[in-house]
């Protein structure tokens, strides 16, 4: 996934491991496209939606013309993980708990990914 180097989102669990390299995805186009039409997620590849306010419609997603899995996992205004799931092509999920945030990644991010677990993140500008 081509990724723009010059802002990424570094997550971490509360144990401190770094789990991804994020794309942040404030606007509502990045919002609105996500993952659709894109190739496979590399190991740590992924995008990071911070949504304007918690909700649990304002944060739901669809998986139309996203052609392969994704771990879907959502956050509260603490970064506390309200609902994890294995989001699949063509289909729509929506979050059972208000959240602000969701983390759009590989699969293999849910092995990491416990209701309840607060999450970490940090903004690199990234640059030389």
């Amino acid at each position: 996934m081509a990724r723009n180097m010059a802002s990424q989102i570094l997550l971490y669990n509360q144990g401190g491991q770094l789990l991804a390299r994020l794309q942040p995805c404030r606007s509502w186009g990045c919002r609105g496209r996500g993952l659709m039409f894109r190739r496979p997620l590399q190991e740590s590849d992924g995008l990071f939606f911070v949504f304007p306010r918690s909700g649990r419609w304002e944060t739901a997603i669809h998986m139309f013309f996203v052609f392969f899995p994704i771990a879907a996992i959502w956050l509260d205004e603490a970064g506390r993980i309200v609902h994890a799931v294995e989001a699949r092509p063509f289909r729509v999920y929506i979050p059972p708990r208000p959240a602000r945030y969701l983390v759009e990644g590989p699969v293999n991010l849910l092995t990491h990914a416990r209701i309840g677990e607060v999450w970490i993140w940090r903004e690199d500008a990234g640059g030389c």
